[in-house]
């Protein structure tokens, strides 16, 4: 789900970045809140970063004494992007498995729905193995599927979610 985000940040600019004209530093705490941002990923409350929307307010700056640096707190709006279980989402397929098949989505790239949660799917080996059905649909590398989150969980070291979907209600399978 796309979520709407306030939030607090400090942002750290360098002593050669600053310059007597306001403007020159408002640019380059904007400069520097964007690297800051694209860095950081993802967090566990509020999902994966995607923009950043608008620069609400810019504290009064703080000199750092090792550095020589300015610290200013700033407040920006940005949109993210968390998956939630029982949500319906559609994903892409990367890897075909026996067991099952991985998809991503949109940022989210570790996706997994076990052969067990796709009913009417079986397996058939091969050169490019697939999951097919009675009528022929075919479940297979770069294909689009709709399907239900039926957990996820956040993997703090690689700042991602790990996601489990299904296919095990109506209308969810190839699109």
């Amino acid at each position: 789900m796309y979520l709407k985000v306030e939030l607090p940040w400090n942002v750290l600019i360098p002593p050669e970045n600053l310059d007597a004209k306001g403007l020159m530093l408002q640019r380059a705490i904007i400069v520097r809140l964007m690297d800051d941002f694209a860095v950081r990923k993802a967090t566990k409350d509020h999902g994966y970063f995607l923009a950043l929307t608008s620069l609400n307010s810019i504290g009064e700056g703080k000199v750092r004494q090792d550095s020589g640096g300015v610290l200013f707190p700033v407040v920006f709006s940005c949109i993210t992007f968390k998956p939630f279980k029982g949500e319906i989402l559609k994903g892409v397929v990367s890897k075909v498995m026996k067991q099952g098949v991985f998809l991503t989505c949109g940022p989210v790239e570790n996706i997994y729905i076990p052969a067990l949660t796709m009913p009417d799917f079986q397996y058939v080996q091969g050169e490019n193995p697939v999951f097919m059905n009675d009528s022929l649909s075919k479940i297979d590398s770069g294909v689009t599927l709709r399907f239900v989150v039926m957990g996820t969980k956040w993997i703090e070291s690689k700042r991602e979610f790990q996601v489990l979907g299904s296919l095990k209600l109506d209308f969810l399978g190839p699109v």
